[in-house]
């Protein structure tokens, strides 16, 4: 289907086809796709905001559009044309519905016959004639959850059984809202003193990052534009993923392997630690390692970075036992950390999935295990807060190995030093940041 490049609501229907039906990732297709589109900024907005949105509130629309097609056979293309035009009617009250209903029909006539321009017609007419159900009349409190936060049901009961009801909703209100753009800032070039006023002086509104150390949160505007950027004094990281290499308390002649690297965000936090130590990143696919690669030339520490195609968990064909004096195992994971950012993975991802990733991450620590030293700490994290992949893959690990022990995860600016718990989790809704969780294990024998 040839789409209308100047056309903001067709670019938006195009991209969520991509992510729902061929699994794009929304982020990348987004980008990709409005650098293509010819579409002034306002339009880029009202593109970004009906993706996300109808992402976000997928399961929601779904609800209150069935009663409307009353299980009628219904073309992808269509169903997601229809999704995105109830986001407007009950989301966005700057669009006049008939604005909405009018894009629709002629989104409609130019991809379809007239018998689905009749019905898409029908279908919109009919929704704002009879308008949506009320999601409270929905008895079951996990079902009314679910669809009110549009997060599948068996997230909602895994959630609730490690945090509570209360939290859960917290949760599920979080990662409903926009994800703050937040930055780093290389004190191996620069500090934060001079980034705050070169930003400012540009035209960004900035502030301190109240979570992470030498860190901002930017308001508005893209960074990656910014000679700050493009010269390695700044990078894009969230604030809650910047913890991990903190907790690891690096010393400038550390060795450390990073096992699991890609994009190489943490190796060149890392890197930036290190003066004549080094930081060896892996990755099992080629065209990441090239990433990695990048990162660490435009944050000028290619020098104390040897970024490697390797799977972590073959470690023992290139690595000596005690080797290194850290390793960081940023882990494959569920990544429901992230709905913010990426809302699709609630709908791709399942509990199998999540206990399939727990093994793997079992294997990869198991793998790792004796390339640390003694006296040496493996720093395990991951972007989900899913306790079977974060507390569930350290305790088993713990159980396997007796010669770790668990240290407490202590940050630059001692987040949640109070807790009970030596991991430290970092969940949505705590601090407006991704979800996260990071572990240290000391290796004592």
């Amino acid at each position: 289907m040839k789409v209308s490049q100047n056309n903001a609501r067709e670019v938006a229907w195009q991209i969520l086809q991509q992510v729902r039906q061929q699994h794009a990732y929304s982020n990348l297709q987004l980008n990709q796709s409005l650098h293509q589109a010819d579409l002034n900024d306002a339009d880029q907005r009202l593109v970004t905001n009906l993706v996300y949105g109808v992402l976000q509130h997928q399961i929601t629309l779904e609800y209150w559009l069935a009663p409307f097609i009353k299980g009628k056979k219904v073309a992808a293309w269509v169903r997601t044309l229809l999704l995105m035009t109830l986001y407007q009617y009950h989301y966005l009250d700057r669009i006049p519905d008939w604005a909405a209903t009018n894009e629709a029909i002629e989104i409609a006539k130019r991809h379809g016959n007239p018998g689905i321009r009749k019905f898409v017609t029908g279908v919109c007419h009919a929704i704002l004639r009879q308008g949506v159900a009320d999601l409270n009349t929905i008895k079951d409190p996990i079902q009314r959850l679910s669809v009110v936060a549009s997060l599948p049901q068996w997230l909602i009961e895994k959630l609730s059984d490690q945090y509570g009801m209360q939290v859960t909703k917290a949760i599920s209100v979080a990662v409903n809202q926009p994800a703050n753009q937040s930055l780093r800032v290389n004190t191996n070039l620069t500090n934060t003193e001079a980034v705050q006023a070169e930003l400012e002086t540009a035209g960004f509104e900035v502030k301190l990052s109240p979570l992470a150390d030498n860190a901002f949160i930017i308001k508005s505007g893209s960074v990656t534009e910014t000679t700050a950027f493009k010269e390695g004094r700044i990078t894009i990281q969230d604030e809650s993923a910047m913890l991990a290499v903190e907790s690891m308390h690096l010393k400038p002649d550390d060795l450390v392997l990073d096992a699991c690297a890609a994009p190489g965000g943490k190796t060149v936090q890392i890197a930036e630690n290190l003066t004549t130590g080094k930081v060896v990143a892996l990755d099992i696919h080629a065209h990441k390692v090239k990433l990695i690669e990048q990162n660490a030339q435009r944050m000028q520490v290619a020098d104390r970075i040897q970024a490697l195609q390797l799977d972590a968990r073959k470690v023992d064909e290139r690595f000596a036992d005690e080797t290194f004096d850290k390793i960081l195992v940023d882990a494959p994971c569920s990544g429901f950390g992230l709905l913010r950012r990426k809302p699709e993975i609630r709908y791709d991802k399942t509990w199998q999935d999540s206990q399939n990733l727990h093994r793997i991450q079992g294997v990869i620590l198991d793998s790792v295990a004796p390339k640390v030293k003694k006296g040496g700490i493996i720093t395990y994290s991951t972007c989900t807060i899913l306790a079977t992949e974060n507390d569930g893959t350290v305790q088993a690990f713990l159980a396997r190995h007796p010669e770790f022990e668990l240290m407490t995860t202590k940050t630059a600016r001692a987040i949640k030093a109070d807790r009970h718990a030596k991991t430290l989790t970092i969940l949505p809704n705590e601090f407006n940041s991704d979800g996260f969780f990071i572990s240290n294990l000391k290796r004592v024998r």
